[in-house]
């Protein structure tokens, strides 16, 4: 038997079916698991909600940003397109790469070695030519999600400590990771409280009936464990 099909069937011995866990039994779970499979790497955990939306409709889109309160656990790169006289103000600030025209052809040319890219409103109009190499990767400056800011400062070290986009996929499912495996559980469960919190206060006006369906969290090589959403509520 394969090392592959060896781990898979120890993680759904993990879970037992149709049992609804509690945050703290979930985490335990992956923990737990991750010691016992000895992975190699620090694997990130996940969280999928299911709601009760369509995003092919407008009124029912689900989208947003929310910060970690503990972080992520990895390096974030930071791009800032600015106008020349504030590159300085930006190096200042921490962002990895900054630059005006120059660095936005730079990107136009295929310059793609950022995590997040922030732009000032003043340089918005000259990055509009990105739309088709940033937007397919989500990386296209946004005043809704706060990556369009006169504050360069504030958004650098936003971004750097760590925050979650959301948006709803097809067959309306949210997912996004919210942390590593060898984060403490209580700053697991603080994370996954705020993408939930944030996820549940960004219910669309078009959505009709249960908004939150299921949740499930994962680690990268772990089962996927449904969560009670009852318990969440209490």
């Amino acid at each position: 038997m394969s090392k592959l099909s060896k781990r898979m069937k120890k993680a759904t011995s993990l879970v037992e079916a149709d049992k609804l866990y509690s945050l703290e039994e979930a985490l335990s779970i992956l923990k737990q698991y991750g010691v016992d499979a000895a992975t190699k790497f620090n694997e990130t955990v996940d969280i999928a909600i299911r709601l009760g939306v369509d995003p092919k409709h407008s009124d029912q889109i689900v989208r947003g940003i929310v910060p970690m309160p503990h972080g992520l656990g990895k390096k974030v790169r930071v791009l800032v397109f600015t106008d020349s006289a504030r590159i300085k103000e930006a190096e200042g600030a921490g962002a990895d790469i900054v630059g005006d025209e120059a660095l936005i052809e730079e990107v136009k040319a295929g310059r793609l070695d950022f995590d997040v890219c922030i732009a000032t409103p003043g340089i918005m109009p000259k990055v509009g030519v990105l739309g088709k190499v940033l937007g397919p990767k989500g990386l296209m400056p946004n005043p809704k999600l706060g990556t369009v800011t006169e504050n360069i400062e504030e958004g650098v070290k936003t971004f750097k400590a760590g925050q979650v986009e959301y948006k709803v996929e097809k067959a309306g499912l949210v997912h996004a990771g919210v942390g590593k495996l060898n984060f403490s559980l209580n700053d697991l469960k603080d994370n996954i409280l705020a993408l939930y919190n944030a996820v549940l206060g960004a219910k669309p006006s078009g959505a009709k009936g249960v908004y939150m369906r299921k949740m499930y969290i994962s680690s990268t090589m772990g089962p996927a464990i449904p969560i009670d959403l009852k318990a969440m509520l209490s």
